[in-house]
């Protein structure tokens, strides 16, 4: 019920391109977000998601997370898992364009789940370094298994607590990072806060869920609000943070 109302006031506030005087954030939206192209890659994907619901592996789930709203059972299909948790097709055409638009070369995910979204990045630029931490090992090791099948070599999976994982990071610095695994206020605004020391200037972070409970959307705003922060886009599913200090402080929300 909270996402229905939340969903409702969102489109009552949201505009398009039209309503955007940013020609950074013009440009993303209108060659990016709006960007209409049938690429390649999403054949990749589709096959990708066809696959995952079409698996007879079972996995014993352990969830460091909020949890699943609809599959609670410690042994989950892979098959349930791609029809509820894993990213959904729409979003990883995004996060697709996103990777491709932006040409990032260091990614951090939190959350790698069944890795959909993990070979949406990857398979805009096979040169990029992707770093993925997933709290349950059966399902890292099957995410690792399937995008092995796909020719990804590109990735590091780690398996843990990401507030443990965190700090033990030896990379400086990312040029993106998609928040996707713990859809829970005080964890999420922790892992942006620990998070922060390792952006520069044109990085990009991404969060998913941001409306998936009133929580996570307390959280967004903070986010939003942090002093770090110049620039967000709020498309309801997924909201984009950027840092760059040359951006007038503007806060957007896109229909897609």
């Amino acid at each position: 019920m909270y996402q229905i109302k939340a969903y409702i006031q969102f489109l009552s506030k949201a505009t398009n391109q039209h309503g955007v005087h940013s020609p950074f954030v013009y440009s993303f939206v209108t060659k990016c977000l709006y960007d209409k192209t049938s690429y390649e890659a999403y054949t990749k994907l589709k096959h990708y998601k066809k696959d995952l619901k079409n698996s007879n592996t079972t996995l014993n789930i352990t969830d460091l997370g909020a949890g699943s709203k609809t599959l609670d059972a410690k042994q989950r299909k892979v098959s349930d898992m791609a029809k509820t948790s894993s990213s959904s097709k729409k979003d990883a055409r995004l996060l697709f364009r996103l990777s491709k638009y932006f040409g990032f070369k260091k990614v951090l995910e939190l959350g790698t789940s069944l890795g959909m979204g993990t070979y949406a990045i990857a398979l805009a630029n096979n040169t990029s370094q992707i770093i993925t931490i997933e709290g349950c090992s059966n399902t890292s090791n099957f995410a690792q298994s399937m995008l092995k099948k796909q020719g990804i070599n590109n990735v590091e999976y780690k398996i843990g607590n990401f507030i443990d994982k965190i700090p033990v990071l030896n990379d400086n610095n990312f040029d993106f990072i998609f928040f996707d695994g713990h859809h829970n206020k005080e964890a999420t605004i922790q892992y942006f806060e620990a998070l922060i020391p390792k952006t520069h200037n044109d990085s990009v972070f991404v969060f998913d869920d941001i409306y998936w409970s009133k929580g996570m959307t307390e959280a967004w705003d903070y986010i939003k609000n942090h002093n770090a922060v110049t620039v967000t886009v709020d498309c309801f599913h997924m909201g984009f943070v950027f840092f760059r200090k040359e951006q007038a402080e503007e806060h957007f929300k896109i229909r897609l």
